[in-house]
């Protein structure tokens, strides 16, 4: 390890290492080009009934064909009149040619008029595609045509699955590149604020910068190999995060070593060797519960596994080889106007500051401590009681869409399912009998044949529902059709349709939930037992580290309600909050638990080496703690509701993570528990001369 710290920091070597840095990186970035990614659509488990059905509606003849639903209302409120509804047609009529250079596919059908006489559907097939972009612009055609015949009077909207999907993909046209800017500036200026440099920050931000643009594009490669999308804003959000965290950890053991040590590069070693340890362990603690995602049965949730993985470890590389290259050259210069200078004797300023103030009062009453901070958690994570999950399409957006808006409108003047039907897929000889089946299940307004794939000898047949969708009685009716049309012998029947989908991706999420999360948990007390040498230490950390993250999901539903007004958790939150407040959550446990254990094997108890390690790295874990959890505010810019759900969760975890776990409860712990922490080895205690002041 020494002779690595050399050639990294060497007067020549150090020129050499950061060039190659540089030349690899960037070089790797731009030779695989601006590559796109898997489409966001395809989110189903293979084996799902919904995802069997669209399969074999994909034989069908037309199955390019998929239907929009143009909603239409006047603009006073006021029943469509006669003429009214002839202007309709007149618009229809043109929408088998719309401008743009699309095509919509096929007639529209003839405008169905609401009961209530405010509202009329027009359908119009569109050719779609696994193409989110070719669909945005045939959405786009249609919408412009509209616009250019509308009649006064009326307005006219543009809904359904394909208009859906198009204003997603529209939402995050330069979303992204948002994201980059506002984390971008996030982080340079609590870095500016950290180092109270005019300079500094500017290197690990470089730093860490290039390793985001090369993991950006691995996670587009990764997608189109794999065929699994993954959301680039999170792995952008988890490099930046992370790898500044490292950096900040990094530094700040340099910044200490530079009182120790003339020699810039001699201090720097020193840094660096001591720590990788803690730098290594947060790193693999991440990049173990990321690729527990591999395991899981929706194929973003494994894209989003195996893109952060690639990415954590991008940053990795860039932290423990770039990072002090670069400081290597920039000396001890960097730190100006502040820059720390050893004296005669090699003596650091050993005054206790204000974190080892705070470590003093928590070890000197540890059971008040305790029990105060695990109150805290007790109160936050009673707003568990009232969390709901599932989001209906509608609420999905955090901007305003047509596609949304126009779901409501059908929904205001339409039976409830007329928004989103469902499809039984079976064979065509059992068409009768299948009729009867769903025809006789409750909660079904009509069903209709709607195709037929005589080369398989299939059947499609549409049905409404009279259930909201996405409530829980229109996922009770998937359940009670499938059930219904499983009885009719030989129909080899499968249901299929958003709503379908919808419940096939909760079940697969809840699947997934209770696979997974023991996963995470169990390779977190690895990667805490092999640094700590104890078995009792990582089970009483992540203990309190799994509080912590239900702490936080409960206190992240009132402030969801509140900032985002939204009805439930989108399906995607329980899991991947989990993961990221599990496993983020306890690199600040590393980060403090690797230095107590160097301080008792160089001489202390652990109760001083508790004060001395929160003494020495409070500032640092704290600003590390801030700048991940204002990155991950950042998602909030995104358009989708699941990102700033995410986003509010993960930033109060952090926080809680860093000013209450780190700060009060684990002290408390090892100070209570005292050197039986070790279980069942023991550190090298030493006698207590190592000052604790």
């Amino acid at each position: 390890m020494d002779r690595v710290a050399r050639v990294l920091t060497g007067k020549v070597s150090a020129w050499l290492v950061l060039i190659a840095y540089v030349v690899v990186f960037g070089g790797l970035s731009s030779a695989l080009g601006s590559l796109s990614t898997a489409s966001r659509d395809q989110n189903l488990p293979a084996e799902a009934q919904s995802a069997i059905a669209a399969a074999q509606l994909k034989q069908f003849p037309g199955s390019d064909k998929q239907p929009v639903l143009v909603v239409t209302t006047r603009t006073d409120g006021q029943p469509l009149t006669a003429a009214d509804q002839q202007s309709i047609a007149t618009v229809a009529a043109t929408l088998t040619t719309p401008t743009g250079g699309g095509s919509t596919g096929g007639r529209p059908t003839g405008a169905t008029v609401s009961e209530d006489g405010r509202a009329a559907i027009t359908i119009v097939p569109v050719t779609s595609s696994d193409d989110d972009s070719s669909n945005k612009q045939v959405v786009a055609d249609l919408r412009t045509t509209i616009a250019d015949h509308l009649p006064s009077g009326l307005t006219m909207q543009v809904t359904g699955g394909p208009a859906f999907g198009a204003d997603i993909a529209a939402s995050f046209a330069g979303a992204d590149v948002t994201l980059l800017l506002v984390t971008v500036g996030i982080v340079a200026v609590l870095l500016l604020i950290t180092y109270r440099s005019p300079l500094l920050w500017l290197v690990p931000l470089a730093v860490v910068g290039l390793a985001d643009r090369l993991a950006g594009t691995l996670t587009n490669l990764l997608s189109l190999v794999t065929g699994w999308h993954a959301e680039g804003g999170i792995v952008s959000v988890l490099v930046f995060g992370a790898g500044t965290n490292y950096a900040l950890l990094m530094i700040s053991r340099y910044r200490e070593e530079l009182h120790h040590h003339t020699d810039h590069r001699e201090a720097l070693r020193v840094a660096w060797r001591r720590s990788i340890p803690a730098i290594l362990a947060s790193n693999l603690t991440v990049v173990g519960g990321m690729l527990t995602l591999l395991v899981a049965l929706l194929p973003q949730t494994r894209g989003l596994g195996l893109s952060s993985a690639a990415g954590l470890l991008t940053a990795l590389v860039a932290v423990l080889v770039g990072l002090p290259a670069a400081l290597a050259i920039v000396g001890r210069g960097i730190f100006w106007p502040f820059v720390p200078r050893a004296d005669a004797s090699g003596a650091a300023d050993d005054r206790p500051g204000f974190w080892g103030r705070v470590a003093h009062t928590v070890t000197a009453r540890p059971v008040v401590s305790l029990v105060a901070g695990l109150a805290l958690l007790g109160i936050f994570a009673s707003g568990l009681a009232s969390v709901r999950i599932g989001l209906d399409q509608a609420d999905q957006f955090r901007v305003a869409s047509e596609s949304a808006s126009g779901l409501r409108t059908v929904a205001a003047h339409f039976p409830a399912g007329e928004t989103s039907p469902l499809t039984v897929v079976g064979r065509a000889d059992r068409t009768a009998q299948l009729q009867q089946a769903i025809a006789d299940t409750p909660g079904v307004v009509r069903v209709v044949p709607s195709g037929q794939d005589a080369t398989h000898g299939r059947v499609a047949l549409t049905v409404t529902g009279s259930a909201e969708p996405g409530s829980d009685a229109s996922l009770q009716l998937v359940r009670d059709l499938r059930a219904a049309t499983a009885t009719v012998d030989g129909a080899e029947a499968v249901v299929g349709g958003q709503t379908a989908q919808d419940l096939d991706r909760r079940d697969a999420q809840t699947r997934d939930f209770l696979l997974i999360a023991p996963l995470i948990l169990l390779v977190c007390f690895v990667v805490v037992g092999l640094l700590t040498r104890s078995l009792l230490a990582p089970l009483l950390l992540l203990t309190v580290n799994a509080a912590s993250a239900a702490a936080a999901v409960g206190a992240g539903w009132w402030l969801s309600r509140a900032i985002l007004d939204t009805p439930a958790y989108a399906i995607e939150v329980p899991l991947f909050a989990f993961l990221f407040l599990v496993a983020l959550g306890v690199d600040y446990t590393i980060f403090l638990v690797e230095r107590i254990r160097h301080e008792v094997v160089v001489g202390a108890t652990t109760r001083e080496a508790t004060v001395l390690a929160v003494r020495h790295t409070g500032a640092v874990i704290t600003s590390a703690g801030v700048v991940l959890a204002a990155v991950f505010a950042a998602l909030g810019v995104l358009p989708l509701v699941v990102m700033g759900q995410l986003g509010i969760i993960v930033c109060l975890g952090v926080l809680v993570d860093t000013l209450v776990v780190r700060t009060v409860i684990v002290p408390a712990l090892f100070a209570l528990v005292g050197e039986r922490i070790w279980w069942p080895f023991r550190a090298s205690v030493g006698s207590g001369s190592r000052t604790t002041r």
